[in-house]
C-alpha cells in the first residue's frame, strides 16, 4: 500500500468551496521515471525551479569533477547518484513546488493505488465537512452529597484519621 499526501489548490475568485477535481495526490516513494528521465519528468510535472536548480547543480558538480581530474568512472558514479537522489526525492520536490505555489496539504491517505486513495480520502473528507447532527439534550446529573458543614474532618485525603504522634 502506498502513502499519498493530498494537496488542495488555492481557491479561485468567486469560489465558495474548493474544487475537488483539482486536488493533487502525491505518492510517497521512489519514482522510476524521475530516476530514468529526471529533466523530462521535471518538465512534465512543471517543476521549473527544481529543473533550474538541478541543472545548475549538475553543471557545478561536473565542472568540479573535471577540475579535480576525476576519471569517467567517477563522473558516471556521481551522475548515477544524482539520478538516484532525484528518483528518491521526486515526491518531496513535487510537494515543495506545490507548497511554494500556495497549495495546502490537507491530509495523508493510504491506498493500493491513487484511485483507492482518492475514494478513501473523499469519503472521509465529505464526512468531516457535513455538520454533525444535534446532540440529544443531556439529563442533569444529581449533585454529589456534601459533608455536613459543622463537623469538618481534621484530615483531608485518603486517610481516615489524623496521625497521632
Amino acid at each position: 500500500m502506498a502513502v499519498y499526501t493530498v494537496h488542495q489548490p488555492p481557491q479561485r475568485e468567486g469560489e465558495k468551496a474548493p474544487d475537488t477535481d483539482r486536488f493533487v495526490f502525491v505518492r510517497d516513494g521512489f519514482y522510476f521515471w524521475a530516476f530514468l528521465f529526471g529533466p523530462v519528468w521535471m518538465i512534465w510535472r512543471r517543476l521549473w525551479l527544481v529543473l533550474v536548480l538541478y541543472v545548475a547543480a549538475l553543471v557545478a558538480i561536473a565542472a568540479a569533477l573535471r577540475y579535480t581530474g576525476a576519471n569517467n568512472w567517477v563522473q558516471s558514479l556521481v551522475a548515477l547518484a544524482a539520478m538516484s537522489l532525484v528518483g528518491l526525492e521526486a515526491g518531496t520536490l513535487r510537494r515543495w513546488t506545490l507548497t511554494r505555489r500556495g497549495w495546502k496539504n490537507v491530509g495523508v491517505v493510504v491506498g493500493d493505488d491513487v484511485e483507492a486513495a482518492e475514494r478513501r480520502f473523499f469519503a472521509d473528507w465529505i464526512d468531516r465537512r457535513q455538520p454533525a447532527p444535534p446532540a440529544a439534550a443531556a439529563k442533569p446529573q444529581p449533585a454529589a452529597p456534601r459533608a455536613p458543614k459543622g463537623n469538618s474532618p481534621d484530615v483531608i485525603g485518603l486517610f481516615p484519621e489524623a496521625d497521632k504522634r
